[in-house]
């Protein structure tokens, strides 16, 4: 689970959320696609078609979902896959839709195989058979649905099964933000936030936002309370900086667990190759975490390495951390 999911914090990310796709910036290619869709659904008069929508987290997959049932006209519905249990759960959601309503399903590679089952018939011939009581009493009620659009998000595309991937078609793959586009969110958001940030303020913000922009916004939320107590309300280069420094955050966006990973995975274990568990009781984490917060960001910078015998420290790791990389067998590994 990413930790930057507070609870505390989703008032603070739902005031941040581009209400038109005109304020949304980034994922041109994926934006394009979702408008084309929407406007063929719209002259059409049809529901939108199923949507999946792929990528790491807070890439604005969920964002994506509120744009596209504005953009329709229609009411979003919202749930997760952790949260739908029962096939009444499931049941109790779908009778509440209205004709071209969306329901939106996070996580939906965590649903349940049963409520899977369930599912298929109401995307596909908008159904719902549901068994009342058990044994001899058993008999099945079919409930007919209004069309729907059913929008799913998954941060593991691979974990979803191959009969619920065939019902969405070609996916949506979100992809980490650029710097240049990070900016100008960094930028939006600061204006929204009554926040006087100068453009050096938000560069540097968002080339420590790990590609991400909610994670760029959190950012931008601590220097905004640096600059409120020690900058006079202003956001430069060398504020964001200083604030972003004192929460252990470096030029790279590596932070304070970041970099006790490499250290561990070099000091500790000469640089790899072991498994992520060993590295994991190190560093006092849970192994999940590890897999999902914070290595996916160190394999694409190039400092860690995923192998078969287990994780290895590549040259840039030792040079991030001042030190000069190997020259032994390890390098085999690279």
């Amino acid at each position: 689970m990413d930790p930057s999911l507070n609870t505390a914090d989703a008032p603070f990310d739902l005031a941040l959320r581009p209400a038109s796709f005109e304020d949304f910036h980034g994922q041109s290619k994926v934006k394009e696609q979702v408008l084309v869709m929407v406007e063929a659904a719209k002259q059409r008069g049809e529901p939108l078609d199923h949507t999946l929508l792929c990528g790491p987290p807070g890439l604005g997959k969920t964002t994506l979902a509120h744009l596209i049932a504005s953009a329709m006209g229609t009411h979003l519905h919202v749930s997760s896959g952790p949260q739908i249990e029962r096939a009444g759960d499931l049941a109790g959601l779908l009778t509440h839709l209205q004709e071209r309503d969306i329901l939106f399903i996070d996580e939906i590679h965590r649903l349940q195989a049963s409520i899977e089952e369930y599912l298929y018939p109401a995307i596909e011939d908008f159904r719902l058979d549901i068994i009342i009581d058990q044994g001899p009493k058993a008999r099945s009620v079919r409930i007919d649905l209004p069309p729907f659009t059913l929008v799913g998000a998954t941060t593991r595309a691979g974990m979803l099964t191959a009969p619920m991937r065939s019902r969405f078609g070609i996916p949506n793959r979100l992809d980490y933000y650029t710097v240049e586009e990070l900016k100008h969110i960094v930028l939006r958001s600061g204006r929204m936030l009554n926040c006087e940030i100068k453009e050096g303020g938000a560069l540097e913000i968002a080339r420590r936002a790990r590609g991400t922009p909610r994670i760029a916004n959190h950012l931008l939320r601590w220097v905004r309370d640096f600059a409120q107590v020690r900058a006079q309300n202003v956001v430069s280069a060398e504020v964001a900086a200083q604030a972003l420094a004192m929460r252990d955050i470096d030029e790279s966006g590596l932070d304070e667990m970041d970099k006790r990973l490499l250290e561990v995975l070099i000091h500790k274990f000469d640089g790899g190759p072991v498994g992520l568990g060993s590295v994991a009781v190190a560093v006092g984490e849970d192994v999940s975490t590890l897999e999902d917060v914070h290595e996916p960001y160190l394999v694409m910078q190039g400092l860690v390495k995923r192998t078969p015998r287990g994780r290895v420290a590549m040259p840039a790791a030792y040079r991030h951390l001042g030190l000069i990389p190997p020259t032994s067998a390890q390098a085999d590994l690279w």
